[in-house]
Formats: structure tokens, sequence, C-alpha cells
């Protein structure tokens, strides 16, 4: 667990940023000797989002299977991606 200080930031933020970005994983900042927040870089928390968000997907798609929902087809769910990829890029 990384643990810093809030002075680490009001005294070098630069340098506290630096930590978090090198780091990779969330940091507790500290005020007056108990955790308060938790800090990390944008790229970090990007990640852990998309892993929650993932998770959340697959449990519903875990939870369909156990109650007999009917599957989509491979070709109907391949096409259906191509067709969201080139709605993006137009």
């Amino acid at each position: 667990m990384n643990i810093k200080p809030s002075t680490t930031i009001r005294q070098d933020y630069n340098g506290f940023s630096k930590y978090c970005h090198e780091l990779d994983e969330p940091v507790i900042i500290t005020r007056n000797g108990e955790a308060d927040l938790v800090v990390m870089s944008h790229e970090a928390y990007r990640r852990m989002d998309a892993r929650i968000k993932l998770q959340s997907k697959l449990l519903v798609a875990e939870k369909q299977v156990a109650e007999g929902v009917k599957l989509l087809d491979h070709e109907k769910v391949m096409d259906r991606m191509q067709r969201k990829i080139n709605a993006a890029k137009e």
C-alpha cells in the first residue's frame, strides 16, 4: 500500500505527480495521520474503470447463460461490432 502525507502534494506537486505516474497504482493521502483521499494517475484510473465495466458486463453475461437466455450467433455479434467500428470512423 502506498501512503503519503498531504504535505507531499503541497510541497512538490510535480514530484508527486511523477511518482503517481511511475507507480501506476493508487496512493493513499493522509491528513493528520488518517487516511483521507486516494489519488492515482488518469491512465491508471481509466484502466481501473474499464476493468470494472468489463467485470460488470461479464457478470450479466454469466447470469444470462445460467438462466438459459438464448445467445447471439457469432456472425451477428461480429456484424454488430463491425458496424459500430465503421460508425465510429465516420
